[in-house]
């Protein structure tokens, strides 16, 4: 009787092991499944991740922002015909502004594109040089004032001088009259400032505050990719813009909302680049209204280029009012909206018509 309670017992406890045994290969049968399962998800997740295409970060195009290479502006004539001009379009700035007669001269900025035909070049004005040195540019131009000359002595421009000390930097076309015949290149300029030991490289070239995200004046709130775009306040429809610069010199733009740019008119006519036969276009114009006034029997002019003023920014079909402060005439310009807020402008070429500010443009 003992022998069979003992052999029970044994086989109950034979029982229990087998048991304890089985439960415990369940549980780490499950905590594996489970890890496996953890496991495949963490992959899966991960891959899925690195998959996924990175949100690309907006680049200005108008203008390579790292580089250092340095800006040059050209002197440009602007006594010739609408027809007349030639790499206007490939200036990233441009600037307008009066000079003696009631007539306008022009002067463009150029960076980080190669242009192979440049003009017609004409002589400096001095209050042209505030405007070189606010981009850190290389100025070029094929004469000069008395009062351009002393400028520039005394400022330390870079200057290119066709007439002076970079003869070879310019070529005349000797089917076209003098003095409107004389071109250059941004090759040549280079080629110049290297022959005359200037810098080519420049860390404070920087003038404008580009926007990568588009930029609108008006007051219709939109976004892009979750973000406000819009300026808010004082914007006016400006799709037609009539910018006056005396009674014979009048500039005008056309807004096309196809391409988001405007059209360049001068005295009313298309302004076409000399090369290319398209209209001049700008994503772009400021206007700063400065005091002028003539400092001698001949008419020439001065501008009161350095202290504060008003204008307008205009892009998109709407101006916007706006005050600019520069300190100095060697400082940069500074732009803001009435309410001190920094202007931004899109990410375009950009022209500045330097107006009387005894004259007002109008928008349509």
């Amino acid at each position: 009787m003992f022998e069979q309670l003992e052999k029970f017992d044994q086989e109950q406890k034979v029982k229990k092991q087998k048991k304890k045994k089985k439960k415990i290969i369940i549980i780490t049968t499950m905590v594996l499944i489970l890890l496996i399962v953890a496991a495949t998800a963490a992959f899966l997740y991960f891959t899925r991740e690195q998959e996924k295409p990175k949100k690309k970060v907006a680049k200005i195009k108008i203008v390579d922002m790292n580089s250092k290479k340095r800006p040059i502006a050209v002197m440009i004539d602007n006594n010739v015909g609408n027809e007349a001009h030639a790499g206007l379009q490939d200036a990233y700035i441009t600037y307008e502004a009066i000079v003696e007669g009631g007539l306008t001269r022009i002067m463009a900025v150029y960076k980080d594109c190669d242009v192979d035909l440049i003009g017609p070049v004409r002589s400096s004005r001095h209050y042209f040089l505030d405007y070189a040195l606010e981009n850190d540019a290389l100025y070029a131009h094929y004469g000069w004032s008395t009062f351009a000359e002393n400028d520039i002595k005394k400022l330390g421009v870079d200057n290119l001088n066709g007439m002076t000390n970079a003869e070879d930097v310019y070529e005349r076309n000797r089917t076209i009259a003098s003095p409107h015949n004389v071109f250059t290149s941004t090759k040549k300029i280079y080629e110049g400032a290297k022959e005359n030991d200037y810098d080519v490289k420049s860390d404070n070239w920087k003038l404008l505050n580009y926007s990568a995200k588009k930029i609108k004046l008006n007051k219709e709130k939109t976004k892009d990719d979750g973000e406000e775009v819009t300026e808010e306040d004082s914007a006016i429809p400006a799709n037609e813009v009539t910018i006056p610069y005396s009674n014979s010199q009048v500039r005008s733009y056309t807004y096309d909302s196809e391409k988001e740019v405007y059209l360049r008119f001068m005295n009313n006519k298309a302004h076409i680049d000399k090369t290319t036969k398209e209209q001049l276009n700008y994503k772009n114009i400021i206007i700063q209204y400065v005091d002028n006034n003539n400092i001698d029997d001949y008419g020439r002019q001065d501008l009161d280029t350095a202290g504060s003023g008003e204008g307008y920014y205009i892009t998109l079909g709407y101006a916007k009012k706006i005050t600019w402060t520069k300190p100095s005439r060697s400082d940069k310009i500074y732009y803001r909206f009435e309410d001190g807020s920094k202007v931004k402008v899109n990410d375009g070429n950009t022209f500045i018509q330097v107006q009387p500010s005894s004259l007002e443009s109008t928008f349509e």
